[in-house]
């Protein structure tokens, strides 16, 4: 399934109308939520929606495993003080959901960013996060 808000000229899409609703499957609706908690700095609301066992792995840090190690990134160790990330496309296949979008916000030390990230997430059956892989789009080769 793949939504896209906006057409690649950035013209908005049409809204959904009552006779031809958009359908979100399960696994993008905890990835949406996912960023909302993310955006709003709601650390256990979002760790509660990864599996125990989870794995995150993120450009420039070792691989994050389990909600103790989740937790520690979002509260000590990720850059960003705060920010907002904009979905311009989710794709969802059986357990796994791919979202490519923007990401505007401010660093600890000031400095503004903004730049295109795209995550991958594998989900559980029960509807939970079991491993995320995420990409940036800088410079880097």
């Amino acid at each position: 399934m793949v939504h896209t808000p906006s057409q690649p000229d950035d013209t908005p899409a049409p809204p959904a109308t009552p006779e031809a609703p958009t359908a979100v499957a399960p696994g993008e609706s905890q990835v949406r939520r996912y960023y909302e908690l993310v955006d709003a700095g709601d650390v256990p609301a979002l760790v509660a929606l990864f599996t125990p066992d989870a794995r995150y792995h993120r450009p420039g840090y070792p691989p994050m495993v389990g909600h103790a190690e989740l937790e520690r990134f979002y509260r000590d160790q990720r850059v960003i003080r705060a920010g907002t990330h904009t979905l311009a496309t989710v794709v969802t296949t059986g357990d796994e959901v791919a979202v490519h979008g923007l990401f505007r916000g401010v660093l600890h030390d000031g400095g503004e960013v903004e730049l295109r990230f795209a995550d991958f997430f594998r989900m559980t059956p029960q509807g939970r996060i079991a491993a995320r892989d995420t990409f940036f789009h800088v410079p880097a080769v």
